[in-house]
């Protein structure tokens, strides 16, 4: 199970969605209002995509580190990074899941607690609400230079 035992990993998980089932909204002082911990953040952590789940170890690290998401969305006063790009977004359309084509905004907070450093994702399609999106450890390294990444650049994957 990519190094990490069954039992550890199922604990972590267990722990992570009790957590996160939990957090309903957090006040963002930044935005100056409050940011939603939706099912979609959950989907997120723990699917690239619809069809294709995250390895176990890259689930386990976000696991790890999901109690530290409301603390960054709390403590931020400052931005450090905004991507704006049109994605398809799946609506229940007339009784169906569809994907519709949608502008979608990622807000990017970065902050050291607890000596790690991590980057919490906000994300918002159209006029909607913004809602917690992704939680990514900041030493992700590439596989092939083996330089440290903070993200590859999809912030719908990533």
């Amino acid at each position: 199970m990519d190094d990490i035992e069954e039992r550890k990993f199922n604990t972590v998980r267990i722990e992570a969605e009790n957590l996160y089932k939990s957090l309903n909204e957090v006040k963002c002082p930044y935005f100056q209002e409050k940011i939603v911990f939706n099912s979609k953040g959950w989907e997120h952590i723990c699917f690239k995509d619809l069809r294709q789940a995250r390895s176990n170890q890259d689930q386990y690290i976000r696991f790890r580190l999901i109690s530290l998401a409301p603390k960054i969305i709390q403590m931020s006063h400052t931005l450090q990074g905004i991507s704006s790009r049109k994605s398809f977004e799946r609506e229940r359309t007339h009784g169906r899941w569809e994907a519709t084509l949608r502008m979608s905004r990622y807000y990017e907070f970065v902050a050291v607690i607890n000596e790690y450093r991590v980057r919490v994702i906000i994300k918002q399609v159209e006029n909607g609400p913004k809602y917690f999106w992704s939680i990514i450890p900041f030493w992700k390294t590439d596989k092939i230079t083996g330089t440290r990444l903070m993200h590859n650049g999809k912030p719908e994957i990533d």
